[in-house]
């Protein structure tokens, strides 16, 4: 029993901890020129509370920024304006983000230019810096959202939560593929549909009802062991695409943060999408392999996924009361 559930806690932990120690939301810098070398800018930078992260987008030394001298709070983000000119185009030049590196934010970048061409870059903390292209290229869009598509649904605890809810009610390979493939073709519905605009729904109640399907699958997984069938345990693909669509409309609500670029919102949604799969994917294998790993060693007891199933649930039932408080504070 102890090695199923110290592999639990260990993924648990380790995720939860990267999770608090990393922004999932990133910066968000956009430049427009509006005249010839002259740009007006947009820095969104992350606020929890009253604390900002002092960072800064720093441009090659030809290029002068000057603050416009106020800035605007919205939900969970500082946003500042500033003027940039120079004698020449930003085409080619260098961009970094000061004091990035000391950080655990990533940064959108979308640069509009008078020539009608457009770029949407990331900047990392390891990689600190980025040049402008010359030319466009839409495999920039691509690679920026699925790297931004990755990161959010490794480092968001309670998807991966969902996930693994799910493995605990699954029996079988083929039904494995069924459940993860309805997964991910209902949240990829609600997802498109949010982020184009077409339905919406409040993130806070959302974000209760993602705690609260990550412990009704818990039970239903407790009621499976004790030798109970229904609906979750005959047909787990069934139950993953129903919640599956309110879990789409949680990882709208990170893109929406993030932002599309206007003239490549359907590719960047498309490898945003890709990429939130490619994390699920590479979530299930290591836990799968670990498991079996784990059982090489020492065959499991039959109890071991009841305990996890009371120890993934009691935290789920944890989120339900948070996020309740919150929502009603």
């Amino acid at each position: 029993m102890k090695w199923l559930i110290n592999l639990i806690v260990l993924v648990l932990l380790a995720s939860s901890g990267y999770a608090t120690a990393h922004e999932i939301r990133p910066a968000y810098l956009q430049i427009h020129e509006t005249q010839p070398t002259v740009y007006n800018i947009m820095w969104k930078v992350p606020s929890n509370g009253n604390r900002v992260v002092d960072i800064q987008p720093q441009f090659d030394e030809q290029f002068s920024l000057t603050s416009l001298g106020h800035y605007t709070a919205i939900e969970g983000f500082i946003v500042y304006r500033y003027t940039l000119s120079g004698e020449r185009s930003l085409s080619g030049s260098g961009l970094s983000i000061t004091n990035l590196s000391s950080t655990t934010i990533d940064t959108l970048v979308t640069v509009k230019l008078l020539d009608g061409s457009s770029h949407t870059l990331l900047i990392q903390p390891k990689q600190n810096f980025v040049q402008i292209p010359v030319a466009y290229s839409s495999w920039q869009v691509a690679g920026t959202y699925t790297v931004l598509g990755v990161e959010h649904i490794l480092l968001g605890i309670d998807h991966l939560l969902f996930v693994l809810a799910l493995l605990l009610i699954v029996r079988g390979f083929k039904t494995l593929i069924k459940t993860i493939t309805a997964f991910t073709a209902a949240h990829s519905i609600t997802l498109a549909g949010v982020a184009l605009g077409y339905f919406s729904l409040p993130s806070a109640p959302v974000e209760v009802l993602i705690a609260l399907s990550i412990m009704l699958v818990c039970v239903e997984a407790i009621r499976q062991r004790r030798g109970v069938t229904s609906i979750a345990t005959q047909w787990p693909w069934l139950i993953a695409f129903a919640f599956g669509l309110l879990h789409g409309f949680g990882f709208a609500g990170a893109i929406l943060d993030i932002g599309l670029p206007q003239s490549d919102a359907p590719i960047a949604l498309l490898f945003f999408n890709v990429g939130v799969e490619l994390g699920q994917i590479a979530f299930v294998v290591a836990l799968l392999l670990v498991g079996k790993l784990i059982h090489k060693v020492r065959p499991l007891p039959k109890h071991a996924a009841t305990t996890a199933s009371y120890f993934v649930g009691s935290i789920a039932s944890f989120w339900v009361f948070e996020r309740l408080f919150i929502t009603f504070q």
